[in-house]
């Protein structure tokens, strides 16, 4: 991915936006970007206006409530230093609702009016901050950020790309419409997927797989770790998952294979489940356990208790692209791991058994359990242990730094 590892960009400013606040980001990606960035440049993280709608339907929230009380009920923006050399801005914007409305071009009318609002609230903190050719990143902001760089004027502007995010309601009616113009129009379009950095590729020559780091503080193997007192009931063998349990993105069918398959082993999921999951259903095999969603810490506990990690994704527009994030926190803990076969699992494919179909799960999972060494343990480790945030921020640092040398070759 890198070709020259001491690709380092030091004392800039980076503007960051993204559809969610610092606070309630979920992934944590752009939050650990930022954090990287922020050892040698300055950052500033934007947290995106409210909508009229929320406030009106969430006002007892307590995150709309405090967004609303440090903006002095919307008057003035509110700016935080919240980490060495990262600032998070609060903007007194308010966003008009416009989602609902069933054409793209007026939905655009009022998409530009709230640009242009939340570009003059992160005008204002970069006047306060003395922000001067900010570099501008944008993760997968598609409406909100569609006029930034004429509006801000960024020396680069960067799009992020980390999930197919069209196939969410939200961003699918107009969405369709709005990225690829976007996607054109950004000057460095990065992915944390090959797939998704081909995607990007159709709209933008400029873009480049950046991939991802994986939270090695947490998912450490060397630390010493102690068997959750819901676990240690359950008959070993063990196959396992961690994560969210949709049936958008996990393939119900896997588990049921598994239960009726291996009826010696016994089959755990991690994890709220969620969207009509059938839980009743699979929970009638004696074999098959749901223990509910466990705080973030404990989560490495549940994984040295497995023997075999699963990842039984329901192909979709979504999944089959994804950076699969959980394979590099199974991997980290030295677990032998079998995923549905994915576009995104190629660069896996060494580390991991791959499985087509439901069907092929159980004998794929008997097999990479028989096939443990030490040997390949170390290596699975070692192989997740390279994916580092800082590894992926330095091939974003990599892509601005040939695209500055492409721009002035040019001149």
């Amino acid at each position: 991915m890198l070709k020259n590892e001491d690709t380092m960009i030091s004392g800039r400013d980076f503007v960051i936006v993204n559809p969610q606040s610092w606070q309630t980001d979920v992934s944590g990606n752009i939050r650990n970007i930022a954090l990287e960035i922020a050892r040698h440049n300055r950052v500033l993280f934007c947290n995106p206006p409210l909508s009229r709608n929320v406030l009106l339907k969430q006002k007892n929230d307590p995150f709309v409530q405090e967004q609303t009380k440090l903006t002095q009920d919307h008057r003035m923006n509110s700016i935080r230093e919240i980490h060495p050399n990262i600032w998070n801005l609060y903007p007194a914007a308010i966003a008009e609702s416009a989602g609902w409305l069933p054409n793209t071009n007026a939905f655009n009318v009022v998409n530009k009016v709230n640009n242009r609002r939340f570009a003059q609230s992160i005008k204002d903190a970069m006047k306060q901050l003395n922000f001067q050719q900010v570099i501008l990143l944008n993760d997968t902001e598609m409406f909100k950020g569609f006029y930034l760089k004429e509006l801000l004027r960024p020396d680069l502007y960067i799009y992020y790309s980390k999930d197919y995010m069209l196939e969410i309601p939200y961003w699918k009616k107009h969405g369709q419409v709005l990225e690829p113009k976007l996607m054109q129009k950004v000057d460095i379009g990065i992915a944390n997927s090959e797939y998704l950095r081909d995607l990007f590729r159709k709209h933008n020559p400029n873009a480049h797989y950046v991939g991802q780091g994986c939270n090695l503080d947490v998912f450490d193997v060397y630390k010493k770790r102690s068997m959750p007192a819901d676990m240690a009931p359950i008959k070993k063998p063990i196959v396992g998952y961690v994560g969210a349990i949709t049936t958008y993105r996990i393939d119900y069918r896997v588990i049921h294979e598994l239960a009726k398959q291996m009826p010696d082993w016994s089959v755990v999921m991690i994890g709220q489940p969620a969207d009509g999951f059938p839980v009743e259903e699979l929970s009638k095999f004696p074999n098959v356990h749901f223990l509910g969603k466990k705080p973030l810490e404990q989560l490495p506990d549940y994984i040295m208790a497995f023997d075999v990690c699963i990842n039984p994704q329901l192909l979709n527009p979504t999944t089959i692209g994804n950076y699969p994030l959980k394979i590099d926190e199974y991997l980290a803990m030295g677990k032998p791991v079998v995923a549905t076969k994915t576009e995104g699992m190629k660069m896996f494919a060494d580390y991991c058994g791959l499985a087509a179909t439901p069907e092929a799960y159980p004998a794929a999972v008997r097999k990479i359990y028989e096939e443990i060494t030490p040997d390949i343990t170390q290596a699975r480790i070692d192989f997740a242990r390279s994916h580092t945030w800082e590894n992926s921020v330095r091939a974003i640092y990599q892509a601005i730094e040939e695209t500055y040398a492409n721009r002035t070759a040019a001149v």
